[in-house]
């Protein structure tokens, strides 16, 4: 298996890199369009049920693909020998913003139930600070994977 990980790293690594990128859009993405489903929802009959089917088919064919593929991935690159040094500090602020971002995807999946049951209490700017949130993980990931400190 050993062997396998490490004639295999340049195509996990690209694919954890495509996966991230598609799970990131999303995360950034979602958020958006919750703003604009509390705030503009009402103004136009009709518009509450595209927003549902757009923030539906977002998360389930491109964010639960995409973060699944982050995390088989990513956990191919943390089994390859050579590639994490767990003795620094970085895998480890890594690995907690990944465990930050996948609790903000399952916290946007939870906000989207609540929209279709009509029990959303969440206001369009706390939406907006909100996505404010992978953003700072993103650059956790990025400077601790880049510096490794």
């Amino acid at each position: 298996m050993t062997e396998f990980l490490i004639n295999a790293y340049p195509w996990m690594k690209s694919l954890h890199i495509v996966s991230v990128i598609a799970w990131m859009a999303g995360l950034f993405y979602l958020p958006r369009l919750y703003v604009y489903h509390v705030e503009k929802g009402d103004e136009i009959a009709g518009l509450p049920p595209l927003f549902e089917v757009m923030e539906r088919r977002l998360l389930r064919a491109i964010m639960n693909p995409a973060m699944i593929g982050t995390w088989i991935f990513g956990l191919a690159l943390v089994f390859t020998p050579g590639v994490v040094d767990w003795g620094l500090i970085w895998p480890w602020t890594k690995a907690a913003s990944v465990l930050g971002m996948t609790w903000f995807h399952h916290w946007l999946a939870r906000r989207r139930k609540d929209f279709m049951n009509g029990e959303n209490t969440v206001t369009g700017r706390q939406y907006r600070m909100m996505n404010e949130v992978p953003t700072v993980l993103m650059l956790v990931i990025v400077f601790s994977v880049i510096f490794k400190f």
